[in-house]
């Protein structure tokens, strides 16, 4: 027996899935009278050059991590900030499109950032209430959560016992961990671009083990 007890090291369960969650790099401007290009019917800006330096900052943060498979979702912002690291690992992306960005509604394709800007009054409420659903034609929470969480759980299936990174968009990175934690709706919301978070799922179980890393950057 021995004389000594260390403290305790996390290590995830057997069966587990560590899953790096990746917000992608700065995207395009929203200009006036000017719709981003779409995609199902949400916007999907390209990354302007400022997100093209932290998607490079991404791909050499983790380029000697143990990464087993790579995750993007149908928006090209997370594509394109994947591809540094698929790159230097040698790995094809594949598409999870349930973690495709929060449906904003009648506001989808650049509106919301100036809506957002002016505090309009439909913003505010969706602030207050912390559900998307406030804003024209927008998915609830509740349904943003659900799919995110389903998508999340059917990576985490596909990966027992692996690293996973996955590159998504700043509303799924708020909806996985306020569902992992049990927290307000809102209050993961805000991780930077290029930031990294990170999620172990097993099973039912969700726990969060880091939150808007951006050392890296």
């Amino acid at each position: 027996m021995s004389n000594e007890a260390r403290q305790h090291r996390f290590a995830p369960a057997k069966g587990a899935c560590d899953i790096l969650l990746i917000r992608h790099g700065e995207t395009q401007a929203a200009k006036r009278g000017e719709m981003f290009p779409m995609i199902d019917g949400q916007g999907n800006p390209a990354l302007r050059p400022e997100g093209e330096a932290q998607a490079v900052a991404v791909g050499e943060r983790l380029r000697s991590e143990p990464i087993d498979a790579i995750y993007v979702t149908t928006m090209q912002r997370t594509r394109q900030t994947a591809a540094p690291l698929a790159a230097a690992l040698g790995i094809t992306p594949l598409v999870e499109a349930d973690l495709r960005e929060v449906f904003l509604g009648d506001w989808d394709g650049g509106e919301f950032r100036f809506r957002a800007a002016e505090n309009d009054p439909a913003f505010i409420r969706a602030r207050e209430k912390e559900c998307w659903g406030e804003l024209p034609g927008a998915e609830t929470f509740v349904e943003l959560q659900t799919r995110v969480v389903r998508g999340l759980r059917r990576i985490a299936a596909a990966h027992p016992d692996q690293l996973v990174a996955v590159v998504v968009h700043g509303g799924v990175v708020g909806a996985a961990l306020a569902a992992a934690t049990g927290s307000r709706n809102f209050g993961f919301n805000g991780a930077d671009n290029g930031s990294i978070s990170r999620v172990v799922i097993h099973g039912e179980q969700m726990i969060l083990r880091g939150f808007n890393d951006v050392s890296h950057l």
